[in-house]
């Protein structure tokens, strides 16, 4: 993808620049005092540029498969945050890259829906390997609880994401929590957020 595409023929998400702001306010409680973060599927790179340029301590490092990195790093090309780094290849269920030894905080938006139940272990066994001890780690998404789907909207979510991808859906957060817990992360905070999603934040 070339690196002269305009801003406005990027793909772009609505529902990121819809929830950024929301999400920002409570990272910038929870990564006070982090200085690497490791985002896990940029998608657009919205989050990527905002929240870089809004957490000017912190070194924001995004992360994709391998085909979303051309039209990731045409957006990130266009942002001056220095502390925004270059897109990184990130396959969850392959080896993750070395330089991630010194992660201290990793955030992740509306991906463990989309993944396999195979893919979420995986991803979670990643995180277990790369965050330090104290370090953070926030995802953003809808989840049911106790099996139920919070809203009818989610259920036709759910129903929408499964035709298009039998593997894919809508976790439960009692499993999300037993695979965090397996990698030492116990979750310290669940807030509700906007357009019926939820807010987790692990430490390690």
């Amino acid at each position: 993808m070339p690196q002269s595409l305009s801003l406005q023929q990027l793909p772009f998400s609505q529902a990121c620049e819809n929830n950024k702001q929301p999400i920002f306010t409570l990272l910038a409680k929870w990564f006070v005092n982090r200085q690497h973060v490791l985002e896990i599927g940029s998608g657009t790179g919205q989050h990527s540029v905002y929240f870089a340029e809004n957490l000017a301590h912190a070194r924001w490092q995004p992360s994709d498969q391998q085909h979303y990195l051309p039209t990731l790093q045409a957006r990130l090309d266009l942002q001056t945050s220095p502390n925004l780094q270059q897109a990184i290849s990130l396959d969850v269920t392959q080896p993750w890259p070395l330089l991630l030894s010194d992660v201290d905080a990793i955030f992740s938006a509306n991906t463990l829906h989309i993944m396999s139940k195979p893919m979420v272990e995986a991803f979670f066994t990643g995180v277990g390997s790369v965050l330090v001890n104290s370090g953070s780690l926030v995802v953003y998404g809808p989840f049911n609880y106790q099996g139920q789907f919070t809203s009818d909207s989610n259920q036709q979510f759910n129903l929408w994401l499964q035709h298009n991808n039998p593997d894919s859906g809508i976790r439960d957060i009692e499993w999300i929590c037993q695979l965090a817990q397996q990698q030492g992360l116990t979750l310290q905070e669940d807030i509700t957020m906007p357009a019926n999603n939820r807010l987790l934040h692990f430490t390690k």
